[in-house]
Order: structure tokens, then sequence, then C-alpha cells
């Protein structure tokens, strides 16, 4: 059995650069979790405010997605406040997409860094496994071609650690990554889809109102 500290002595530089790509990516992957918390939730409490803003309830519609903490509470809250002040649906449409983008913007924050250590930590991997391999064919040389199977070996399984590492480094990167992108997808299709909903019945209100307006 091989202690942690004859691990890291075998691995050599490679592994200590491993080690800290994994402590970055379980810091961001636990900041994260934290950051996209409930992100996609209050569904339920979007549609009861839309309801109510259909009802002509305006204000308790806009205070009720105002008290959310969901990014397309944020942005509905904002573009019903707006709507109130008497803003065009056309500029409230424009000012929520400005909105919306910061959200995504906001969510998608330290996602690149995950998908970058993902990528290079197997690379480095195999990048130990490969100066390893050529440290333990040069012994080889040095011996004449009759070094021990055993220390053979052994050099062998200190290249090979460096792969095994980069892949348990890899993996979690890649799985939180994809994990943090779906779930910020999902968020983004909300804010769209409640901003949308909303546009279309303000603007058939103040349709109706207009037309009401004409044949008075």
């Amino acid at each position: 059995m091989h202690g942690a500290a004859d691990i890291l002595r075998a691995g050599g530089p490679v592994i200590l650069v491993l080690l800290a790509l994994s402590l970055v990516s379980l810091t961001l992957i636990a900041v994260k979790l934290i950051d996209l918390r409930g992100v996609g939730g209050g569904a339920a409490r979007r549609d009861g405010a839309l309801a109510q803003w259909l009802a002509g309830a305006r204000a308790d519609a806009q205070a009720a997605v105002a008290g959310g903490g969901a990014p397309a509470d944020r942005v509905a809250a904002a573009a019903m406040a707006r709507l109130i002040e008497g803003h065009s649906p056309d500029a409230v449409e424009a000012e929520a997409v400005l909105l919306g983008n910061a959200e995504v913007a906001a969510m998608n924050r330290h996602i690149r860094v995950l998908e970058l250590v993902a990528m290079l930590s197997p690379l480095l991997g195999l990048l130990g496994t490969v100066l390893g391999m050529i440290e333990s064919f040069q012994q080889l040389d040095m011996a004449g071609g009759a070094a021990n199977a055993s220390v053979l070996a052994g050099g062998i399984w200190k290249a090979l650690l460096t792969t095994a590492a980069g892949l348990m480094v890899a993996i979690p990167a890649a799985a939180a990554a994809t994990l943090f992108s779906n779930r910020i997808e999902g968020a983004a299709q909300a804010i769209e889809r409640t901003v949308g909903q909303l546009l279309v019945i303000e603007r058939a209100r103040r349709a109706a109102g207009g037309a009401a307006a004409a044949g008075g």
C-alpha cells in the first residue's frame, strides 16, 4: 500500500497541479450549488401573478413576483413595474431582454472554469503518464535492457497514476458543469416564458382598451 505522500512523490509536479485543479473545481462546485439553488423554482407563484395581472390586479401581481428569489421572478417584477409606469410593451420587452441576459450571465459565472478543468485534467494526466513512461524506459536503457521487472513495473504504475488522477479530477468537473448548464438553461427558459406571457396579456389588454375607446 502506498500513502498519500508516496503518491504525491510518485506523480511529481503533474500530481500537484492536478491537486490544485481539484481544489479549484470542488470549491467552484460548492459555490455554484449555492448560487443556483432555487433558480428554477417559483413557477406556481409566477403563474398566480400572471393570473392576477390578467384579472387587473396589477400591483398585487407585481408584489407577488417581487417577493420571489428566482431570476424569472426578478425580471418579471421589473417588467411589471415598467408596465405599471406606462411604458410600452415593446420598450419593456427590450429592457427585459437585457435584464434576462444579465441574469443568465450571472448564473453562468465560473461555469467555463469548470469546463476548462474538465478539459485540461485528462490532458495533464496523459502528459504525466508519457513523461513517466519515458523515464521508465530511460532506466531500462541505462541498465542495458536487463532492468528488474519489478522495478520497471513500479515505474509504469507511477506513470499511469497521473492519468487516473486526471480522470478523477475531470469527471466531477464535467458532470457538474453539465448539470449546472442544464439548470441555467431551465432558468433562462422560465424568464423567457414568463415575460412572453406577461407581454401577450398586456398587449391584448391594451388592444382591447384601444378598441373600446375607438368604439365609444
